[in-house]
C-alpha cells in the first residue's frame, strides 16, 4: 500500500512561525506607537515669574536655585487637617519614584506663613521623610507666596473667613494639584491628586514620566 508523506508537522511549524512573526511585528509596532506618544512635546502652559522666598533651613531661595532643574510643586499648610497630609504623602511617593540620577526637585509652598516658619516646615518635612537635598519647603511674605502660587503655578489658595471655619485648622481652601515646571521655568504639566475619578496610583506614573520626558527631551 502506498504511504502518504507525513507533511503535517512541517506545515504546522510554518503556520506557527507565521503567527509568531506576525505577533512580533504587531508588538514592535505598538512599542513604536507608544514611544511616539511619549515623545510628543509637552505644552507650555505659562512662565514662572522670579520670586524670593525662604526654605526650611532659613535660607533665601529664588527662582535661580531651580534653574536647570525640572521641579514638581504643590501648596499646603502644616495645620491642615484636610487634604494636606495626603498630598504630602503623595509628594513623598514622587520623591521615592524618582531615579537616584534624576536632578528633579520638589517644592512645597505654604499658604500659612504666619505659622509655618522655617523650623515648623523643617519638622513637618522631616515627619514625612523628605530628602531636603531634593525637596524644599518654602515660606515668606504672603504677597510673594501668592504671586508664585496663584500667579505663576496656578495653585490657588483662599483664606476661609472666621465665621465660616468649621474648626481651628479650617484656614484655607487651596488647590490639590501637583504642577511640573521645566528647566527654563515654564509650566509644563498640571495633575489633580484627588477628586472623583482620580486614582493616585494612575496619576503618579504619568507625573513621573512627565518629569523624565522633560529631563531628556523637549
Amino acid at each position: 500500500m502506498a504511504t502518504i508523506p507525513n507533511k503535517f508537522p512541517a506545515v504546522l511549524l510554518i503556520i506557527i512561525g507565521l503567527f509568531l512573526g506576525l505577533a512580533v511585528t504587531i508588538l514592535l509596532f505598538l512599542m513604536m506607537q507608544l514611544a511616539g506618544v511619549r515623545q510628543q512635546p509637552l505644552p507650555v502652559l505659562g512662565e514662572i515669574a522670579p520670586f524670593t522666598l525662604t526654605n526650611q533651613d532659613g535660607r533665601v531661595t529664588t527662582l535661580a536655585d531651580l534653574t536647570n532643574h525640572v521641579w514638581v510643586a504643590d501648596i499646603i499648610f502644616t495645620r491642615c487637617a484636610g487634604p494636606c497630609p495626603v498630598m504630602t504623602g503623595q509628594m513623598k511617593s514622587v520623591q521615592d519614584a524618582l531615579p537616584p540620577a534624576s536632578a528633579a526637585r520638589l517644592v512645597t509652598l505654604t499658604t500659612d506663613p504666619d505659622f509655618d516658619t522655617p523650623p515648623v516646615l523643617k519638622r513637618y518635612g522631616g515627619h514625612y521623610g523628605a530628602d531636603f537635598n531634593r525637596w524644599m519647603f518654602l515660606t515668606g511674605a504672603k504677597g510673594e507666596i501668592a504671586a508664585l502660587a496663584a500667579g505663576s503655578l496656578k495653585l490657588s489658595a483662599i483664606p476661609v473667613q472666621p465665621a465660616d471655619q468649621k474648626n481651628a485648622a479650617d484656614l484655607f481652601i487651596h488647590a490639590t494639584l501637583f504642577v511640573v515646571v521645566d528647566q527654563q521655568a515654564r509650566l509644563r504639566g498640571i495633575f489633580e491628586t484627588e477628586g472623583e475619578g482620580v486614582e493616585w496610583s494612575q496619576v503618579r506614573p504619568r507625573l513621573v514620566e512627565t518629569v523624565r520626558q522633560l529631563e531628556h527631551g523637549p
